[in-house]
């Protein structure tokens, strides 16, 4: 047996390797403490007008923060449309917060083109793997890569006040027929028919696209956006009949100029009938704890109502995955942005059902759970629904979609024809950006 031997180390040496081996398993070395940085965060719910994902999103940063004090998150809260346009400010310097939401489809290709979103595939294929409802990852991908984690889920119902429609022996209409004519009825009693805030344009599409869906059918608008092709007889016929909805006064007074945030206290507070938005109101109408009890017990939703003679089914929705938090691919920080946007993703799956009245984008096990019987309700139309149609300004490159809430703004309030509408959009969408 051959035993290896080594020449006499000296003495000085000898006694170095022992303190290293010493302090190598001695408790009693600080460790270093963590590297403090700043995670850079803009977000678009803002206390006002989403004060439920609000206050939700505030608590899970707060409480990453607390269970990761070398990690501080500055979030910036902006409105929707002040935040996409700072967004694209912010892109063409390359400077994009190391956290922020992204719209899917057309929205963010271009980001994603321009190489400044992180792939997430690490994070899908991994912690949250098996965890997003079917299909909303995918909103979020290109050539197999996701890059953003979707939190949301909505499709968009017509609520309304039963109050009104009691006193006025109306029902929630199924066919468009009986639709119009409720609104002669409400119009004739001094009853603003439907709260409409048309400033933002994207508002007044959802309006237009459930024209467009019931005249042509499910395929429609995808295969318009698809094809480059906005020249369906359908879609002009939807135009026209947007117009006929204003003429007919279906719209509160001055509401081409109304914001949004604006028209939303018309129906809140019971001064219109009706009004047309995504379920990210639902909390507004369950679990706000600023809502009374009374405009709780008076808010119900139904179906777009079909029309005669279309192809649309009236399980057919306009809706989609909301939002999803990217990571920049720029940042310092991509690492410690990623453990954030996982660690807020999972919370909120866990708590937005139950403290936010929220629809996530990640799958939910509502059996032990006690919900409001509106949002019960609308999971299973969601559960159900035999089509729902991503947003149109959402599903377009940049360029056309903001060129397409100028033109449904512009149709809505009489500036251009239907036939003009439907040409420019046409033009948007063939020009390719």
């Amino acid at each position: 047996m051959k035993i290896r031997t080594y020449a006499a180390l000296p003495i000085a040496l000898i006694l170095a390797f022992a303190v290293a081996a010493c302090g190598a398993g001695n408790s009693g070395v600080t460790p270093q403490p963590a590297e403090k940085i700043t995670l850079r965060m803009m977000s678009q719910w803002n206390e006002s007008g989403a004060p439920q994902q609000f206050n939700l999103a505030n608590k899970i940063i707060d409480e990453f923060q607390r269970a990761n004090p070398n990690i501080t998150i500055e979030n910036q809260v902006l409105e929707t449309e002040l935040y996409k346009s700072k967004l694209k400010v912010l892109s063409a310097s390359n400077s994009l917060p190391d956290i922020g939401f992204t719209w899917a489809a057309g929205f963010m290709e271009p980001y994603v083109k321009a190489d400044m979103f992180a792939p997430l595939n690490d994070i899908v294929d991994g912690e949250l793997k098996d965890q997003f409802v079917k299909g909303t990852v995918e909103a979020y991908s290109y050539n197999g890569k996701a890059y953003a984690l979707p939190v949301e889920l909505n499709i968009v119902p017509v609520y309304y006040n039963k109050a009104i429609f009691s006193k006025y022996h109306l029902q929630p209409p199924t066919d468009f027929e009986y639709f119009m004519s409720a609104i002669k009825i409400l119009k004739s009693n001094g009853v603003k028919p439907i709260a409409l805030g048309g400033k933002e344009g994207w508002t007044a599409s959802f309006w237009y696209m459930y024209l467009a869906d019931r005249l042509g059918g499910p395929d429609l608008l995808d295969q318009a956006v698809a094809n480059n092709d906005f020249t369906d007889p359908n879609l002009i016929e939807a135009a026209r009949m947007s117009q006929e909805l204003v003429d007919q006064g279906a719209f509160s007074k001055g509401f081409i100029g109304m914001s949004n945030d604006e028209a939303k206290p018309l129906f809140m507070n019971g001064l219109a009938a009706m009004y047309m938005a995504g379920t990210w109101e639902v909390p507004n109408y369950t679990t706000s704890p600023d809502t009374s009890q009374s405009v709780k017990y008076s808010i119900g939703y139904f179906k777009f109502p079909t029309i005669k003679g279309g192809k649309g089914d009236i399980n057919d929705w306009v809706g989609g995955p909301g939002v999803a938090l990217f990571v920049a691919n720029h940042s310092k920080h991509v690492r410690e942005a990623k453990k954030f946007v996982t660690y807020f993703t999972k919370r909120w799956g866990e708590a937005s059902v139950t403290e936010a009245g929220i629809v996530p984008a990640t799958k939910v096990d509502t059996s032990k759970i006690q919900l409001p019987q509106m949002y019960i309700d609308l999971l299973n139309e969601l559960a159900s629904a035999k089509k729902v149609t991503n947003y149109l300004d959402v599903q377009m490159k940049p360029v056309a979609a903001e060129g397409h809430r100028n033109l449904v703004q512009a149709l809505f309030g009489k500036q251009i024809t239907p036939e003009e509408f439907v040409a420019q959009q046409d033009k948007l969408l063939k020009d390719g950006r």
